[in-house]
């Protein structure tokens, strides 16, 4: 068996973090209007500063502007100037920034080295609590992202959030329908369980699932999910080193991006990578950077896509 746990050196660009979903959770997230986009002299000034720093992965994300808006196409556009300005720089972009339409997806396709749609939780009750005011996701529309990326043969990052109101069958439920996905389709690279971290500032505030629910979810989505993907979990997001370990016996195999400040999270820091090193390392386990897409997607890549990676 390999002892070896993958992570990607990476960090997070946001084109905005306006949204017009509004999930309880949420402790990324302002009202729409209420946030300037990033500019793309800004961006290319923080990128300018990363290249001396071993990072590989830029991750792309944002906020959700309403597919009706008038500014729906300028903000595609910027997501796409963004990716191919990380690109020229000798960037990987990965880029996750909510529901797309097929046409969407496509175009991103041509700048990015792999994408990304968190499934979430498919049980529609979600949409009366948590997601009560979040229209994009809805779970029907979500697992058509995964099957569109399938058919764009698009590398894809998905996963579960746990502790949001979920039961133990809707965790299964989920995971099935990934793996049904992939079975058709085997474009999911990675598959992330991220467990519910209470933040400052959301609306949900609740506790966070224990310990021993991670460890049965982990033990499940390895027993339902093919071998061809990676379970993944946030480090940031484990309370103790004990924990860590154990997520990893049961299978998981890779951490995830490792960056200065997870947005999504922003009250939950990673550890050093010289700390991540120390403690695998007392277990036998090897902690290896990887790039944002995976060796068996490099033939799915355009041609200039690939030769970046040579």
């Amino acid at each position: 068996m390999s002892r070896i746990i993958t992570y990607s050196p990476a960090f997070t660009i946001v084109p905005t973090y306006e949204c017009f979903n509004r999930c309880s959770y949420c402790n990324f997230r302002t009202d729409p209007h209420q946030s300037p986009w990033l500019e793309l002299d800004k961006a290319k000034n923080i990128l300018s500063r990363l290249q001396n720093q071993k990072i590989t992965e830029i991750l792309i994300l944002s906020g959700e502007v309403h597919p009706n808006s008038t500014r729906r196409q300028p903000w595609l556009q910027r997501i796409y100037d963004l990716a191919q300005l990380a690109l020229s720089m000798g960037f990987f972009p990965h880029t996750n920034v909510g529901i797309l339409t097929f046409k969407e997806m496509s175009l991103l396709k041509e700048v990015n080295f792999s994408m990304g749609l968190m499934l979430e939780q498919l049980n529609p009750n979600l949409l009366d609590t948590v997601h009560r005011h979040a229209p994009s996701k809805i779970p029907n529309i979500r697992l058509q992202q995964l099957e569109w990326a399938g058919e764009l043969r698009i590398p894809f990052t998905t996963g579960i959030l746990l502790g949001i109101g979920e039961t133990s069958q809707d965790r299964i439920d989920s995971l099935l329908a990934i793996a049904k996905i992939q079975r058709k389709w085997e474009n999911i690279q990675e598959v992330i369980l991220q467990p519910y971290s209470q933040g400052s500032q959301e609306e949900l505030q609740k506790e966070s699932i224990s310990n021993a629910e991670i460890l049965e979810v982990i033990t499940i989505a390895r027993k339902i999910l093919p071998e061809s993907i990676t379970l993944q979990i946030p480090p940031n997001l484990i309370n103790n080193e004990e924990l860590l370990l154990k997520s990893i016996e049961l299978g998981v195999r890779d951490l995830g991006g490792i960056v200065p400040k997870d947005e999504v999270n922003p009250d939950y820091h990673h550890q050093t990578l010289e700390n991540l090193h120390q403690t695998l390392n007392k277990a036998l386990w090897q902690l290896k950077p990887r790039l944002p897409v995976y060796p068996q997607y490099y033939s799915w890549l355009s041609q200039d896509l690939q030769s970046k990676i040579q």
